[in-house]
């Protein structure tokens, strides 16, 4: 996998996978810019960070640091669903990405989709999707994402 470790040209930018630490490199303020996220403690974050880690390869997130402030400035998930259409094929979903207010405008966004999507296919999935809010349509077109059907929602909370 090509991005498991890439500085993004001349700045001091590192696309790399979520680790332990960066609870307190400000990674869950940076997902309060895309959604709700209550405050969770260092052993919450740490369990929810072991589990995901037991799914390897098959559930991924990936960071941006700027290495000059120590701060996440931006992120996104991709996780592997098995199914048994397709000849047993896989999809990758990406959910929950962002890019913090500040450092927007950088081609961030792009940087992150591609990690993921690149991380599907090396995983061997025949697509990966995505849900996002018509103001991102755009975005999600210029990284190579088409418009198909539409999404349905069930809040159980």
């Amino acid at each position: 996998m090509e991005n498991s470790n890439s500085s993004i040209e001349g700045n001091n930018l590192r696309v790399r996978k979520l680790e332990l630490s960066d609870k307190s490199k400000g990674f869950l303020e940076l997902l309060r810019q895309l959604t709700v996220c209550d405050s969770v403690s260092d052993k919450e974050f740490e369990d929810r960070f072991k589990e995901i880690s037991m799914y390897g390869d098959d559930h991924v997130i990936c960071v941006i640091e700027d290495e000059i402030s120590g701060k996440i400035i931006a992120s996104g998930s991709v996780f592997i669903e098995k199914k048994f259409i397709r000849k047993c094929g896989k999809v990758g979903h990406i959910e929950d990405v962002v890019v913090d207010a500040g450092s927007r405008g950088m081609q961030l966004g792009k940087k992150i989709v591609g990690f993921l999507a690149d991380h599907a296919r090396s995983m061997g999935c025949y697509k990966v999707i995505l849900d996002c809010s018509d103001e991102n349509k755009v975005f999600y077109e210029k990284c190579g994402f088409k418009k198909k059907e539409i999404q349905m929602v069930n809040y159980f909370v």
